[in-house]
């Protein structure tokens, strides 16, 4: 295929949506990538889109799969989509990096993964901040046994009161709307539970069971918008690990923003601002003893160095706060198709986030789900 050379990966976009914006201002960080072209099924949006950026749009999704020069499709479609666009790309041969969820059922993820391992194709999903320099520092100060063993983590993926913002004025730098009705269909748990189920599980391995609860605390958030058809916006969740470890998440849209996380260990507390900043600072609080007969306190907080494997200029600045390179996950996979490696986002560990996603992101009331899926942790 001409576009996989030993130096670059030709790459194309489908999807001309709100996140493709963010995708095109980081591709700029790993010139191995060279995109040649986007695709939409809005004509008008996917050259809204290529006219903004000086790029290349598509006719149809035939020509992009047609044309030989992409190795790589990245698929940034509406969540609904997820399936059938990247089972179309992998039929074509192609290798597939989708935005998350990259499937809404868990037949359907199962399928993509088996069909592109029958067929020696590579597929990964976002999100990919488990690439960033912050999570390499608390993997890293955890295999340094920084805060000795493991027990507990509080995962927090809180997003404020969308429903009391101007949500229906979000735009991207392109001028592509904030699809608000999709994101209240879809839910924040399934749109944004993954940042920290994909580190979690690498740092401590699959898991095996979840209870879940999940509710509905503003059904009239989007008038026009039957109740019916809207996601639990407030999602919690205990999750056992394998290893021992117990992890309790949060994820919703009402409570102020909050995106920390803190891992309890027998000597100490990593701590974590932001997951959606690559370059948060970490920090560990260390248990000492006053004497034998009083309890442990912790120290005042210090900073764990921040492993820095390169210097990302380009990036995607949420509220001039979450920092996030979105295209970090498409060069692990292209790296991957160019050596013949596997990638680090491995779609066997995306599928089983991806069954834990869905045990939090259920139904509104009490679950208790026993996993079945587990991969192989990297």
């Amino acid at each position: 295929m001409d576009g996989l050379t030993p130096e670059a990966t030709g790459i194309a976009l489908i999807g001309c949506g709100y996140v493709a914006d963010f995708y095109l201002a980081t591709l700029p960080n790993h010139p191995e990538l060279v995109l040649r072209g986007v695709y939409d099924r809005d004509e008008a949006r996917a050259r809204k889109l290529a006219d903004h950026h000086g790029i290349r749009s598509y006719t149809s999704l035939d020509e992009l799969l047609a044309d030989d020069t992409v190795a790589v499709a990245v698929n940034l479609t509406n969540p609904h989509s997820h399936y059938e666009i990247s089972r179309r790309c992998l039929e074509a041969g192609k290798h597939v990096y989708s935005e998350k969820p990259f499937a809404e059922e868990l037949w359907q993820a199962t399928e993509l993964v088996e069909y592109a391992e029958r067929h020696g194709l590579v597929l990964s999903s976002a999100p990919c901040s488990l690439l960033g320099e912050t999570a390499e520092t608390v993997r890293s100060a955890l295999a340094g046994g920084l805060v000795g063993r493991p027990r507990l983590v509080y995962a927090e993926l809180d997003d404020g009161a969308v429903h009391q913002m101007n949500f229906r004025d979000w735009t991207s730098p392109s001028g592509a709307p904030w699809p608000y009705a999709d994101e209240f269909r879809v839910g924040p748990a399934l749109e944004h539970a993954a940042y920290y189920l994909t580190w979690l599980t690498a740092f401590f391995g699959p898991a095996c069971e979840v209870m879940s609860y999940a509710a509905l605390l503003a059904p009239d958030k989007a008038p026009g918008l039957d109740p019916a058809e809207l996601a639990p916006d407030f999602g919690c969740a205990l999750i056992r690990f394998r290893s021992g470890v117990v992890a309790r998440l949060t994820c919703g849209t009402v409570a102020p923003e909050d995106h920390s996380l803190r891992i309890v260990g027998d000597d100490g507390v990593l701590c974590v601002p932001d997951c959606w900043d690559y370059g948060a600072p970490v920090t560990v609080r260390e248990r000492t003893e006053m004497s034998p007969e009083t309890p442990h306190y912790l120290t005042a907080p210090h900073e764990v160095p921040l492993v820095r494997p390169a210097d990302h200029p380009h990036r995607y600045d949420r509220h001039h706060g979450h920092v996030m390179d979105f295209a970090r996950g498409i060069a692990d996979l292209a790296q991957a198709v160019r050596t013949g490696t596997a990638p680090r986002l491995t779609a066997r560990h995306a599928l089983h986030v991806l069954e834990i996603t869905l045990a939090v992101s259920g139904p509104t009331g009490v679950a208790h789900t026993v996993l079945q899926t587990t991969f192989d942790p990297t």
